[in-house]
């Protein structure tokens, strides 16, 4: 066991790295990040060193989510930790709840190099990854290894995980999955469905990844009659497997942040034709507001501080549009307590955090949580479910 009594100031130590991190190529530092965390959660001791510095959740934080209670609304969005090779660490940071992917059935290598861009000036990203990850077989194996410490067959894959926790540390997983660069627009309900049988075991829920600008055309799936299609194929895999296997997983939309009013209103009202539990507000953008950075004509799509408003304006929309009828997770451009409050006011139930945490670190969590607690006490508010909505 680690030894170790004293708290390390690890949020001070990045605070410090961060220009040396900075000034390498940002793919990469990821990549070695994900390693090395990968690395030290493997020593005994780790992970609860992380939750002692981490975790203090304020009982008014705590909220429900899909029928189930979570610590604190404040989750880590799909694309930081693509094939689930971190995620005890991140929810030893203090997320009520991580998403893991986007995962497609099978491994993909993504675009080309370079595809990542952080502009400083503007505390944005800019990403053209296009799903780069190892397969939805490799992440449900790496899921079944990481808590039953086992390595397992296609075939036994359901039964040695039917009580499979998705987590041991009493946050939420979710899998957000999609589809692979060369399937079609016409085969790609496949990819989806295969990709939801592989890792029904192991999501808490999953969401359908059909709003990233970088795959080819994938964001026509938003559109009614295609989404359509997929919703009724998904939903039916879905709860054929729930029965089968005694469980009861949400499924959720993610959509694009460049949708037109008449387009998301449309694809709304197919939403509530079917069995769905919620929707993510939204993904990156490819609308280029006034920039700072030299890498403000990238390719990709955009996220941090130049999609807040915009994300916070469709949070805006889907409320007005679906009540509390079916929860909404705000994501874009979240950095302070603050601007999860404003999500939250706007309609989110939940929300989630990507950006900010690359240029904070890993103290944002409970920074945000601190604030966000602090903001809802001085409204009068005795739980974060009452301020939802807020400004309508």
């Amino acid at each position: 066991m680690l030894g170790w009594k004293l708290k390390l100031p690890l949020n001070f130590l990045y605070r410090k790295l961060r220009p040396f991190l900075f000034a390498g190529d940002a793919e990469k530092v990821h990549e070695r990040m994900l390693s090395s965390v990968e690395f030290f959660s493997k020593i005994p001791g780790f992970l609860p060193l992380l939750r002692q510095q981490f975790i203090e959740d304020n009982p008014l934080l705590r909220t429900e989510l899909f029928a189930k209670t979570l610590q604190n609304p404040i989750g880590l969005a799909a694309g930081f930790d693509k094939d689930g090779r971190i995620h005890p660490a991140l929810f030893a940071l203090g997320f009520g709840f991580v998403e893991i992917g986007t995962v497609t059935p099978r491994p993909q290598d993504g675009n080309p190099r370079p595809r990542l861009f952080r502009l400083l000036e503007d505390k944005a990203v800019i990403n053209h990854m296009g799903f780069n990850n190892q397969g939805a077989w490799k992440m449900a194996e790496r899921l079944v290894a990481n808590t039953l410490k086992i390595k397992s067959a296609d075939a036994e894959i359901f039964e040695l995980s039917r009580d499979y926790p998705a987590n041991i540390d009493s946050g939420m997983l979710g899998i957000n999955i999609g589809k692979n660069k060369d399937t079609t627009l016409e085969k790609a309900t496949e990819d989806y469905v295969s990709a939801l049988s592989t890792l029904h075991p192991f999501a808490e829920y999953f969401t359908l990844n059909i709003s990233s600008p970088n795959t080819e055309d994938l964001r026509n799936l938003q559109e009614k009659e295609a989404l359509r299609i997929l919703l009724d194929a998904v939903c039916t895999r879905r709860d054929e497997l729930n029965r089968n296997h005694s469980r009861n997983t949400p499924l959720l939309v993610k959509f694009s942040p460049d949708l037109d009013e008449d387009t998301l209103e449309k694809s709304v009202r197919v939403l509530q034709e079917f069995s769905i539990q919620g929707v993510i507000a939204s993904n990156t953008t490819v609308e280029r507001p006034t920039l700072k950075s030299k890498h403000q004509t990238e390719t990709g799509g955009l996220s941090g501080i130049p999609l807040q408003k915009r994300s916070t304006a469709m949070i805006r929309t889907l409320f007005a549009e679906l009540g509390a009828d079916i929860p909404i997770i705000g994501v874009g451009g979240i950095f302070n307590g603050a601007d999860a409050y404003e999500k939250i006011k706007a309609g989110a139930a939940a929300v989630q955090i990507y950006t900010a945490l690359i240029y904070e670190g890993p103290g944002l969590v409970r920074k945000v949580k601190e604030e966000l607690a602090n903001l809802l006490e001085s409204d009068g508010y005795k739980s974060v479910s009452e301020a939802v909505g807020a400004d309508h």
